[in-house]
């Protein structure tokens, strides 16, 4: 039944996204790699919101919820306010230069060189981290899911490599062949089936705690440890809380304003009003994520106690164990279209990179877009097989699935951000400034991560760098400056009017943001008397704080014009 379901699902999925681009030009390289800049702010949001939320999400967090407590939900949460960054500063600029890929704008700041370094930064980063490991996590949620290794009487090594390889498969076909629309839209679609099955976990996890009563299951979460509902992480939990203030703030900067699988959706949008919309609202609903990544983790506590060896095991097993076996199907769906959705997202941006950064400037500038689409296609192609051969192997990570990801992208997306960021605050910075830096952040970061245990954890170690290597370029540019100031070049290929009520929309989310950290703190659930005065009080604070913010912002920069 569970197959059936999963095989019906899956097929309606396809269908739909055949139907809605078939129409679609992908002869162009405007059409293959940005939809034709057609993409609306709800596919724009529910594709941002399938590309970050893959297995990753709910096998690594619901794991460090069930080992620690509720401190990795800053992932999550904190990127409401970096979303709200992204659309109001850096969205308007990129649109105003129209460009395709972030390396673009590295060449026309910089020069070709500097470009190329960062692209292949780009293309190292997703070969090595990114596509193997959501591969793998998604492997480990289906073999899982479907008891791969009874089903096929095989072990569990091998169950990963068979997952991987048709997940891989299938992930290559829709980024390839349909280009960005249709990932685009075929993760809307998963969108709202993975929300929906996502919240049934929690739902079910809670009858089966109250043994068919879901006012009993909610009793029962009183069982579970206080602390285990902290989000202010300490030094001693995967996210400390200090990190907000440091290197989690620019590895956010660094996946939702530069990475490029991730602004790709963006930079597509048909407008600066739906780019800033679908950018904004995916925010909100980022802050909603935890309660469908990171609390079946406590659940998964209260019901498996500390039985669970692999605590990257542990979701999928309650889903097994909750989950009415009809609905498993849906699911399984739901959760294959998020791994599909980050696997093709990233491929279709390593096609983009390579086709428009690599091939076109150096061997592909007589050939017309279709050949320059084509060999984008070929190297994806490539890329995919070297994922699926080398993600089962994430298997030895030591240190955790989540933690192995985040550790090892410290090497890519934190130097990336210098650049562009100083590219835009330092406008007479010359060109080998940027290469100096990144070089030095890269190196430095990999000694302090494989060498020299500073004790430091691994994103104030990020902040560090990018302070040290943002004064490198300073002292540079101030030495030696270009002749000229760099100015945005504006294309007009896109109406460049920002959306009206950009503001109060930002102002409400930045007051669920700061309200889950109240709750979950020890002033909220995470106290002895849980939810209580004190809470209540400081909800209201932040209510008037942010209701305030955003008039003043918009009197200032909307009523005025």
């Amino acid at each position: 039944m569970a197959i059936i379901s999963f095989i019906f699902f899956s097929a309606l999925v396809g269908i739909i996204t055949f139907i809605k681009t078939k129409k679609s030009n992908l002869a162009t390289t405007d059409g293959y790699f940005l939809g034709g800049r057609s993409l609306t702010s709800g596919i724009i949001t529910g594709s941002l919101m399938l590309t970050n939320l893959s297995a990753l999400n709910f096998i690594g967090m619901s794991a460090q919820a069930y080992s620690h407590n509720m401190s990795v939900m800053g992932w999550e949460v904190c990127s409401a306010i970096i979303l709200i960054v992204v659309a109001l500063f850096l969205l308007p600029r990129y649109l105003k230069q129209g460009i395709t890929t972030i390396p673009e704008f590295i060449e026309a700041r910089f020069d070709k060189g500097t470009s190329k370094f960062i692209t292949i930064l780009f293309l190292v980063s997703y070969v090595v981290n990114a596509l193997p490991v959501t591969l793998y996590a998604g492997s480990v949620a289906i073999s899982e899911m479907f008891r791969v290794e009874e089903l096929l009487n095989i072990g569990y090594v091998e169950s990963i490599w068979i997952c991987g390889a048709i997940i891989g498969s299938v992930g290559a076909i829709y980024a390839i062949c349909g280009g960005l629309r249709a990932v685009a839209i075929s993760d809307s679609i998963n969108g709202i089936i993975l929300v929906i099955s996502g919240l049934l976990i929690p739902f079910f996890a809670l009858l089966y705690m109250g043994k068919g009563n879901i006012i009993d299951g909610f009793e029962m979460l009183g069982n579970i440890p206080h602390s285990k509902f902290n989000a202010i992480g300490s030094n001693t939990d995967p996210l400390p809380f200090s990190t907000l203030f440091t290197g989690l703030l620019l590895v956010n900067l660094y996946y939702w304003g530069t990475d490029q699988c991730i602004i790709q959706r963006a930079l597509a949008a048909v407008n600066l009003k739906e780019g800033q919309k679908g950018v904004i609202w995916a925010g909100f609903f980022k802050i909603l994520t935890p309660f469908i990544v990171i609390i079946p983790g406590l659940m998964a506590y209260e019901i498996f106690g500390d039985s669970v060896q692999n605590p990257d095991t542990a979701y999928p097993k309650l889903v097994n164990l909750v989950l009415p076996t009809s609905l498993i199907g849906l699911f399984a769906t739901a959760m294959i279209g998020a791994i599909l959705s980050s696997f093709n997202s990233v491929l279709n941006s390593v096609a983009t990179l390579f086709a428009l950064n690599i091939y076109k400037p150096m061997f592909g500038k007589n050939k017309n877009d279709d050949e320059v689409v084509k060999i984008g296609k070929i190297f994806a192609i490539i890329i995919a097989i070297i994922a699926i051969v080398t993600s089962p192997f994430i298997m030895y990570a030591p240190k955790g699935l989540l933690d192995y990801l985040q550790t090892i992208n410290g090497f890519f997306n934190v130097p990336i951000f210098t650049i562009i960021f100083m590219g835009y605050v330092a406008k007479r910075t010359p060109p080998i400034a940027a290469k100096i830096a990144i070089t030095f952040f890269v190196i430095t970061y990999g000694i302090t991560q494989l060498f020299w245990d500073t004790g430091l954890h691994f994103l104030h170690i990020s902040a560090i760098l990018f302070i040290i290597s943002c004064l490198i370029m300073y002292i540079i540019g101030k030495m030696y400056p270009t002749k000229d100031e760099f100015h945005l070049e504006e294309k007009h290929i896109v109406e460049i009017k920002p959306w009206d009520k950009r503001f109060r929309a930002s102002g409400f989310i930045i007051f669920v943001m700061v309200s889950m950290y109240i709750i979950f703190s020890p002033i909220g659930l995470a106290s002895e008397s849980g939810f209580n005065i004190k809470t209540i009080v400081a909800l209201i604070i932040n209510a008037i704080i942010c209701f305030i913010g955003a008039i003043l912002f918009e009197k200032k920069f909307v009523k005025e014009k």
